[in-house]
């Protein structure tokens, strides 16, 4: 069994889809107990926005510094330090409080370990998936890409189900239980093959890229989508809890939850469809119906309609990432493993951008978080106006 996992590139793409699960799961499990740890910590909402501001920042540095070190160290031992440096944080969630003089810096340092796992899990295993000898890179990549957004279904369903029957506060234990598979997929990854990443010797030099206009607008591009998702899934929980004054349970599942599944589905939908729905023309349209899904859940004063808005939210925004991605591999072919690692930055900022935004414009606005998400609306817009910019490089982006 070990030697057939050894040399199979099949279990290096497993090893990856578990990697983006691992990437849900520290992204999504805390924001579902950000009013738990106001009430247990006595945290304002500008303190609880703080972890999410740095756990992206955290990854925005990783990003930024992680080609250097995997040119020097490798991709194996770096992504195995990354699913470490995962399961630390979400086990510190429960004992750096305990163990520091602060519970506030206890939250905090332990955001900064899984941050460290997750900046490297973002940019490393994209390329690993690149590389494997694959006849279909496309549909694995695709495929890839959704798996975040099922880890989300996992984690919001997962944690759900475990506070309905243990009650929420025991939610020590459950971050245990998630600590888990960042941990034990550590020891996959030191199995699977790790192909060498193909046409590194071609690739452009990074002030090359630098100097290019279109890499601009793509990272204008890939900023605006992180914060588009984040801004949303991120607060989806709190909102309907607190604004809309429905139950936990009925909130992680018809905010977060069904969030995730329209994400998902999107990306599956345009995975499978892609030959025939030219690029630029989808995001376009997912831009303006992301505008009237953050309006819906802004000003709707019906439940139902505000939560569809939310759940909707994910379907629009459900292509910006991987298309980004996509636009930027067609446009800027020789990019390399610089490039990819500089657009996580620019996503990265954006997740760290879209939430603090929704929490600090929420807490001035004496904790309206309706508020909070209707100045987020800005995201998408500014988005519908850079791939509004592509058409004027006379750019074809057809799949």
């Amino acid at each position: 069994m070990i030697n057939r996992i050894k040399n199979s590139y099949t279990h290096t793409i497993y090893a990856s889809y578990v990697g983006y699960i691992v990437q849900a799961i520290i992204n999504n499990f805390a924001p579902l107990l950000f009013l738990t740890f106001a009430s247990d910590y006595k945290l304002t909402l500008d303190r609880i926005t703080l972890l999410t501001t740095v756990n992206f920042l955290v990854q925005l540095g990783v990003d930024l510094l992680s080609a250097k070190v995997v040119d020097r160290i490798g991709y194996r031992p770096v992504v195995i330090a990354g699913h470490l440096f995962a399961g630390l944080g979400l086990v510190g969630l429960v004992l750096f409080p305990m163990i520091m003089p602060d519970a506030y810096a206890g939250l905090m340092t332990a955001v900064v370990c899984y941050a460290i796992g997750g900046g490297i899990i973002e940019v490393l295993i994209s390329p690993i998936v690149e590389a494997c000898p694959t006849t279909k890179k496309e549909a694995a990549m695709s495929l890839l890409h959704s798996f975040y957004c099922w880890g989300q279904v996992f984690v919001v369903l997962g944690s759900t189900v475990f506070f309905r029957t243990a009650g929420i506060q025991n939610w020590k234990l459950l971050a245990c239980v998630w600590a888990v598979v960042p941990l034990l997929n550590m020891f996959y990854f030191a199995l699977v093959p790790i192909y060498p990443i193909v046409g590194e010797r071609d690739k452009m030099p990074v002030r090359e890229l630098l100097k290019q206009k279109t890499f601009w607008l793509i990272v204008v591009l890939m900023v605006c989508a992180g914060a588009s998702e984040l801004a949303m899934s991120q607060w989806a929980s709190a909102f309907a809890e607190s604004a809309l004054n429905v139950s936990k349970t009925l909130g992680d599942l018809a905010g977060p939850c069904a969030f995730a599944v329209c994400m998902g589905t999107a990306r599956a939908a345009y995975g499978k469809y892609s030959d025939y729905i030219p690029l630029k023309k989808m995001m376009m349209g997912s831009a303006v119906l992301c505008i009237v899904c953050y309006i819906l859940a802004s000003f709707s004063e019906n439940p139902l309609l505000a939560l569809t808005g939310c759940a909707l939210c994910g379907f629009s925004v459900g292509i910006f990432w991987p298309g980004t991605f996509s636009i930027a591999a067609k446009l800027l072919p020789g990019g390399g493993t610089a490039m990819y690692a500089l657009l996580a930055l620019a996503g990265d900022m954006g997740c760290s951008s879209g939430p603090t935004v929704v929490g600090m414009a929420a807490n001035a606005a004496g904790g309206n978080l309706k508020t909070g998400l209707f100045l987020a609306v800005l995201f998408p817009v500014v988005m519908l106006l850079g791939l509004v910019g592509l058409r004027y490089q006379n750019v074809e982006l057809k799949k």
